[in-house]
């Protein structure tokens, strides 16, 4: 992760769940089992260059685990 996340994240939705996650098979290998789901929400993130974006960014989480594999997908300003 080439950034840091600054305050909450919003606008969170649920973009696949259960067998729906293409990677469901490596997630589980990588971080074991649970009722993973890929979710989406919006940020203001700080890059390495020190500016401040607001941007869409998706991830990977379950319970028990938490958030895995954020990334930074497009920015929104």
């Amino acid at each position: 992760m080439n950034f840091e996340i600054i305050g909450e994240i919003d606008n969170i939705e649920t973009i696949a769940s259960g067998k729906g996650i293409r990677d469901l098979a490596r997630l589980r290998k990588q971080y074991g089992r649970g009722k993973w789901r890929k979710l989406k929400g919006t940020a203001m993130i700080r890059l390495e260059g020190k500016d401040v974006r607001l941007a869409e960014v998706p991830w990977y989480e379950t319970h028990g685990i938490g958030r895995k594999e954020m990334k930074r997908k497009r920015y929104l300003d």
